[in-house]
């Protein structure tokens, strides 16, 4: 349950509670779109809102097509574990998201990590592999409880030089950044040797994901990913919801220049006990070091009424618990300023000088 002002949600935009998305709602139920799909997209649960809302999704998105899953999980399930193939190399960002990696163990090809946001690591295993397959590069746009991003445009000649693949997770980006909130791999996404993951649960308020990726893979996708085949399809009406969201988002700059704005004033009020490498990010990790401080702080944050969580291995690396203070538009500058205050005063009482720089 909420602890308090939101301070730890996803809900970058503050669409998930907000009256138009109930408005959206309300539309569905006029036009008699059910919430039941009944049955798999292959198999009698296919329907008009599923195609509208991937169309959308390709056009604004710009990419060749679009394929709709019930959640993020599900999404990266599904890729990891079907579009490597026998014979390809998966090299992987080492702070990807739990779900690639359970993806990928379901896969058929070789995976190796390389080291964050590492791109001389990276073409090393790129330049000495001699394999018979295809590489694979993933990594998240923006890394959820670091709040670094990943280096995309390097990354992306690299498999360009190297005739490789690129899996960009867009789940803490999309809507936050980029035209028309399309995230941070801008015009990327519309080559075919890309394929991009946004999910809709986050800034866009609603849930599901959509992969984003040229024709021919949707297409194998649709053939061969389990998740997707074996899994009734995701309600039509959260697919109308998604739609609606994504084109809300597209046609409304202004939360874009909101959620900016929170970001600079937060960072002018404590960005001094985030990393360097988290600027300009929504999501803020104060690093702590211990645990038992780490969630003293967020106990005692949460006590004066901020929703701030304390994270901790191993959902972070040993040494690097944290607080993960997520700026939405749920809340006020002066709240902002508020939390600032508190934050300072927890710190100095229950870890003076041991905040990371």
């Amino acid at each position: 349950l909420p602890k308090g002002i939101d301070f730890s949600s996803n809900d970058y935009l503050g669409l998930a509670q907000n009256r138009i998305a109930a408005s959206w709602m309300a539309e569905a139920l006029e036009l008699g779109i059910g919430h039941g799909s009944g049955g798999s997209r292959l198999l009698g649960g296919n329907r008009a809102e599923h195609v509208a809302l991937e169309e959308c999704a390709a056009k604004i998105y710009g990419t060749g097509a679009a394929l709709f899953f019930s959640s993020g999980y599900n999404a990266n399930l599904a890729l990891f574990s079907t579009l490597p193939q026998r014979g390809d190399l998966v090299l992987y960002d080492a702070l990807i998201h739990a779900s690639a990696h359970d993806g990928m163990r379901l896969g058929r090809a070789e995976t190796r990590p390389f080291a964050h946001n590492d791109l001389s690591d990276l073409e090393a295993q790129m330049r000495g592999y001699s394999g018979p397959g295809r590489i694979w590069v993933a990594a998240e746009s923006l890394y959820s409880m670091d709040g670094d991003r990943a280096p995309l445009t390097e990354m992306m000649a690299l498999c360009d030089q190297y005739q490789a693949m690129l899996v960009i997770d867009e789940a803490h980006a999309v809507g936050v950044f980029g035209d028309r909130g399309i995230g941070l791999s801008g015009t990327f996404g519309a080559q075919e040797n890309v394929t991009v993951l946004r999910t809709c649960g986050k800034a866009l308020g609603v849930e599901g994901a959509l992969i984003t990726c040229a024709p021919v893979l949707r297409d194998f996708l649709i053939n061969r990913a389990r998740p997707f085949i074996f899994s009734t399809a995701p309600s039509p009406m959260t697919a109308f919801l998604v739609r609606k969201a994504i084109e809300h988002v597209a046609s409304t700059p202004e939360l874009q220049q909101r959620i900016t704005a929170h970001i600079a004033h937060a960072e002018a009020r404590f960005g001094q006990f985030c990393p360097t490498s988290a600027k300009g990010s929504q999501i803020f990790p104060v690093i702590i070091g211990e645990d038992t401080p780490a969630m003293a702080i967020a106990a005692r944050l949460q006590a004066k009424g901020f929703d701030v969580r304390g994270i901790r291995p191993p959902t972070v690396p040993a040494g690097t618990a944290r607080l993960r203070v997520s700026l939405t538009l749920n809340v006020t500058l002066a709240q902002i300023d508020a939390l600032a205050d508190a934050l300072m005063a927890a710190c100095d009482e229950f870890s003076p000088g041991s905040l990371a720089a």
